[in-house]
């Protein structure tokens, strides 16, 4: 099979608003003596590290106008990118009109996105929307036969390794149009959601690879990568161990919500999407400890995600327990070395600058729901004491811990804590009673003396009634029950302090 020719490019235009590498870019097509035209800024930029540059109008013979709206929308610089060589007619046309084709584009568009983001003017908002880049990046992604288009920093490395050895290939040039109109597509979208007021949404994502199966071996399944303005699990790196499974996945990132609920060094142990225990302490290989410790039975072949850096106590501690995954944000090396010795065990790094998602997407049949995600806590100074006497400082902090736990637990969820660790969890009964003796049961004698959370509120005195005779000493829910007066009644007559909060935490 004849592999098709590299193509070299003689000139290339370069108009960037990401000036990333591109001072490193320009001088490695330099190298190749490949002459750079460009515009505004990126030729200013350029110029300032010893670049040759070619101005666009010299190139049309027309200058910039309308405030720099029109500088590339012209023959010389779209006919030299959308001839096709191969057609004698094309290139005589070119050769009439004194135009020069263009082999390479790199463009990448004005920041749209990240000016909304910012709270500007609608007025501003509007001249960040790009038209000549989208045309010139669309215009030689067509012409991909004949012309490499390059719309990311990150992509610049592959094109200098291919201009060093010869030029681009078909299939590297195929490639690079791919991602183009992925990327203007993906501008377009942005405009027209903003234009909307939020009435149309989109999602464009890239298939990373694909997983040994999904939820089950007869379900095929793939990891897809989305663009957002925070990274997350999806651009998460395994540094150890097998591949991740869609389950893996699936657990880990409900991992990462339960110890991101916390503002505290917290570590969460997960299984099937659901906490077996979360602790939170000062010395993560504590946290650990207690998060284990709260269900050791379910813990077995859990997910284990931090919020903070593990280190080498830690990873001592985990590793004394079967797991299958371990999430954070970052490693230190001799936690790396520990866990080397665990070759089946997955290690992932969140990638920096990682958030819990804002914004959560769930598909139903012929369309999707999108709510905020759930990450308010209602303070302790906001909640009312509704029943019992102020509970010391130390119950208040244990009281606090259980209602930031609750909400990662699926519902009906009842947490029991001790301290700043969960004890017994009852979650995703189909009535909250079942919920309050599962809790209840796991916690076993542990439960006299802990503190209960509810995500939502007691709809008969029953659940809580299980709670009391568990030896629960102070609940917390939100309240709002028709019922409230005897729920708080029932807590009275237990002597036990009861908080209300105003605000649920269904997980469903």
């Amino acid at each position: 099979m004849t592999q098709s020719p590299r193509l070299m490019p003689t000139r290339a235009l370069v108009s960037v608003s990401d000036k990333t590498g591109v001072v490193e870019l320009g001088h490695a097509l330099h190298a190749e003596g490949i002459e750079i035209v460009s515009t505004g800024s990126t030729a200013g930029v350029l110029r300032e590290a010893g670049l040759d540059v070619i101005d666009v109008s010299s190139v049309t013979g027309f200058v910039e106008a309308l405030d720099g709206r029109v500088k590339t929308l012209h023959p010389h610089i779209h006919g030299g990118i959308l001839a096709d060589l191969s057609k004698p007619e094309h290139v005589e046309t070119l050769a009439g009109w004194g135009a020069s084709a263009l082999g390479l584009v790199i463009v990448n568009l004005y920041p749209f996105v990240e000016t909304v983001a910012s709270g500007a003017s609608e007025a501003d908002i509007i001249e960040n929307i790009d038209i000549g880049g989208p045309a010139m990046v669309r215009g030689a992604a067509k012409n991909h036969a004949h012309v490499a288009v390059v719309v990311s920093p990150d992509r610049y490395g592959a094109l200098i390794e291919a201009l060093r050895s010869g030029g681009t290939t078909l299939g590297l040039r195929r490639e690079f149009a791919e991602e183009a109109f992925a990327h203007t597509a993906r501008y377009d979208l942005a405009v027209s959601q903003w234009l909307s007021g939020g009435n149309r949404v989109s999602y464009s994502a890239l298939k990373v690879g694909e997983l040994r199966y999904g939820e089950n071996s007869h379900q095929s399944a793939a990891l897809f990568e989305g663009p957002s303005s925070a990274p997350g699990l999806a651009q998460a790196r395994v540094l150890q161990g097998k591949e991740m499974s869609y389950n893996n996945y699936l657990d880990a990132e409900a991992a990462i919500r339960a110890a991101y609920d916390h503002t505290a060094s917290t570590v969460a142990i997960i299984k099937h999407q659901n906490p077996c225990g979360i602790g939170s302490h000062e010395v993560l290989a504590k946290a650990h400890q207690m998060a284990f410790a709260g269900d050791s039975l379910s813990a077995f072949g859990g997910v284990v995600a931090t919020n903070r850096e593990i280190d080498a106590d830690t990873a001592r501690s985990i590793a004394e327990v079967f797991t299958e995954v371990v999430v954070a944000p970052s490693f230190s090396a001799e936690a790396l070395e520990i866990f080397s010795g665990k070759e089946n065990l997955r290690i992932v790094v969140l990638p920096e600058g990682f958030t819990p998602p804002h914004r959560e997407w769930r598909h139903i049949s012929g369309g999707v729901l999108i709510q905020d995600s759930d990450q308010h806590f209602a303070p302790v100074s906001s909640w009312k004491l509704v029943a019992g006497s102020q509970p010391s400082a130390e119950v208040m902090e244990s009281l606090e811990f259980a209602w930031r736990a609750v909400r990662s637990v699926k519902s009906n969820a009842i947490v029991l804590c001790s301290g700043r660790a969960t004890v017994g969890i009852g979650m995703g009964q189909v009535n909250r009673v079942d919920s309050c003796r599962l809790a209840v049961e796991r916690a076993g004698s542990r439960a006299s003396g802990s503190v209960a959370a509810s995500d939502a509120f007691f709809p008969f005195a029953d659940g809580l009634e299980v709670l009391i005779a568990g030896g629960v000493s102070a609940v917390v829910q939100p309240g709002g029950s028709l019922r409230d007066g005897e729920v708080i009644a029932a807590a009275e007559a237990a002597g036990i302090a009861m908080f209300t909060t105003g605000e649920r935490h269904f997980f469903h």
